[in-house]
């Protein structure tokens, strides 16, 4: 007997950047995209909400996006880490999810990372710490012969 291939019900995807932590939920819905229970659409200020909308634009674009809701909680981090860490996760639960089927979707992958690949691998920059001797990671006291 055949075995029939297993219908996702949901897709649990991270992303990181710097200190901020983003957890998204990919689940048959309506097409709804909400960031701590709050529509994407308010997120403010506008330019974090245009960065954040771009993996959500691509999905629409490609037609992926219109029976399935994305919830994210994200927490830590400043304003645009947490921002970069949103669209990370979005972009990685969207390809993951691939329709509800097995697998990823290779199509959706290919065109986001095209666009950019800062949307599936997350960012390992971090900050430099501060050294003895000096005011930050490099700037140092001035030091004096005379």
């Amino acid at each position: 007997m055949a075995k029939k291939p297993k219908k996702k019900t949901a897709v649990n995807m991270s992303g990181k950047r710097k200190t901020a932590i983003a957890r998204a939920t990919v689940r048959k819905g309506k097409g709804r995209v909400r960031i701590n229970s709050k529509p994407i659409y308010i997120m403010e200020p506008e330019l974090a909400r245009r960065k954040a909308l771009e993996p959500v634009q691509i999905a629409e674009a490609m037609n992926r996006l219109t029976d399935v809701d994305v919830a994210v909680n994200v927490e830590g981090g400043g304003q645009m880490g947490q921002v970069d860490a949103i669209r990370t996760a979005i972009a990685r639960g969207l390809v993951k999810w691939n329709g509800g089927a097995e697998g990823d979707d290779e199509e959706l992958r290919d065109e986001y990372l095209r666009f950019d690949r800062s949307l599936l691998v997350n960012d390992p920059r971090r900050k430099e710490p501060k050294h003895p001797m000096g005011r930050g990671a490099r700037k140092k006291w001035q030091k004096s012969y005379r």
